[in-house]
């Protein structure tokens, strides 16, 4: 199953995103994100290629809220959940960091997940219970552990209380910060080892459902600012502290916390 994903979401990517990538308009949804033809069309065409893998219900970014929860609710045996361009303002201003993120959960439980770099040509994948992988390597990648200090933290300042933002910028507790604007990526980063800590202060479903599984079967860890098991945090709005040093992950959880 997991090589069928891979060769979908390469193939969807191939077919639907990157003729596009530079070339399309952008549109704004209710809430004020930005979509494009290429975000719906992927949408489209990989939900059905994924139905062809495994007959469960999809959710994904560019549905209807109410249409998100109702497939939620009949998909506890099994379901997809996709986002088809997880970084979209990069994609329309020509960043090239954005990915197609698609999971298989069941029982609310990523049990299958895929992250693909359409331009880096990059695929993350894991399979719970048999470890994460990039391009066939295994994650993770980078394997110099740093001290907490010397660490390089992926942090999403605009969706934290403003005591732990300024916090954050005051008195960073690690070396450097970056934030580059796709959720899934920044997992599958701390995963590989490009990144050693990771913070953000709530996630939709399709933000962290493959990114997450990737990270955990790498060996790392996680959990949100107010659970220390991670899967119990709000479904639809997840906030996240993560590592994947365990060392690393206790002194960032409890700095996190002592600070919000």
């Amino acid at each position: 199953m997991l090589d069928a994903v891979i060769a979908a979401v390469k193939a969807v990517a191939q077919q639907e995103i990157l003729p596009r990538y530079l070339k399309v308009a952008r549109q704004r949804k209710v809430d004020g994100s930005l979509f494009t033809e290429a975000d719906i069309a992927t949408q489209e065409t990989l939900s059905r290629e994924l139905r062809k893998i495994y007959p469960g219900p999809v959710v994904g970014e560019e549905m209807t809220e109410h249409e998100q929860v109702d497939h939620w609710h009949a998909g506890d045996a099994g379901l997809w959940c996709m986002d088809p361009i997880d970084g979209t303002t990069n994609f329309v201003n020509g960043l090239p960091y954005f990915a197609v993120s698609v999971a298989l959960m069941r029982r609310g439980r990523s049990v299958l997940g895929a992250v693909y770099n359409p331009v880096a040509d990059e695929m993350f994948y894991a399979e719970q219970g048999k470890g994460a992988y990039l391009n066939g390597e295994k994650l993770p990648i980078k394997e110099h552990v740093p001290t907490f200090r010397g660490a390089m933290a992926n942090v999403d300042l605009k969706r934290l209380s403003h005591r732990l933002a300024e916090g954050i910028c005051a008195a960073r507790p690690f070396s450097s910060q970056r934030n580059y604007g796709s959720c899934s990526l920044e997992w599958c980063y701390t995963a590989a080892g490009r990144f050693d800590l990771y913070l953000h202060g709530g996630q939709k479903l399709w933000d962290y459902a493959a990114g997450s599984l990737i990270l955990e079967e790498a060996g790392g860890h996680m959990c949100g600012l107010d659970q220390d098991d991670f899967w119990a945090e709000p479904l639809w709005h997840r906030s996240a502290i993560a590592a994947l040093d365990l060392g690393l992950f206790v002194q960032w959880r409890d700095w996190v916390r002592a600070h919000r």
